[in-house]
């Protein structure tokens, strides 16, 4: 669907619920918008899969899977900006009232941030190396802490991510110095 009808299907079909739910209304909007315009990169509408796939001589379906693998850790931005709205530069939350609005804006953005590299990491198996099952599960899981916005997944997400972050580079280090030895 183009994107005019697109927001004007996702905005009056799925918009009033968001608001309902105390969602702040630019938030509710580009939340469905933004869904309805991924429904063209992933399956089972995969438009753009589908028209890439004659140029790649490959199933539409294949590319459209391996689509949504890369643009998995994409789903997190949405989320987050419904838990936090500041990441949209909307209401101002706790960290505002504290440090300032610029503060809650930059502390958001590097949260999503983070949260990007551990989903996509998780969903790709790559990081600075190939990564084991338990290692895709442990970025999943500190992903999915720092999307949630309360105070304790914060500090637990930031503490994992960091803490695996670093062991993983070290160990990649570590791996590819045992290597050229």
């Amino acid at each position: 669907i183009p994107t005019i009808p697109n927001y004007i299907i996702t905005s009056s079909l799925a918009g009033p619920a968001l608001l309902s739910l105390g969602v702040p209304l630019v938030v509710s909007h580009m939340f469905v918008f933004y869904f309805g315009i991924m429904a063209d990169l992933t399956p089972p509408v995969a438009l753009a899969a589908f028209a890439a796939a004659p140029m790649a001589k490959e199933s539409g379906l294949k590319i459209g899977i391996q689509a949504t693998k890369l643009a998995i850790a994409g789903f997190v931005v949405p989320f987050m900006a419904v838990y936090t709205p500041a990441l949209m530069l909307q209401d101002a939350g706790p960290i505002a009232a504290s440090f300032g609005y610029p503060v809650e804006v930059a502390y958001i953005v590097a949260k999503a941030c983070m949260g990007i590299v551990l989903w996509g990491a998780a969903a790709v198996g790559f990081l600075a190396r190939r990564m084991a099952l338990w290692e895709r599960l442990v970025a999943f899981a500190a992903g999915l802490l720092l999307v949630v916005a309360l105070p304790l997944t914060d500090e637990t997400g930031w503490a994992l991510a960091l803490a695996w972050i670093g062991w993983h580079c070290w160990r990649a280090r570590r791996l590819s110095t045992a290597g050229a030895a």
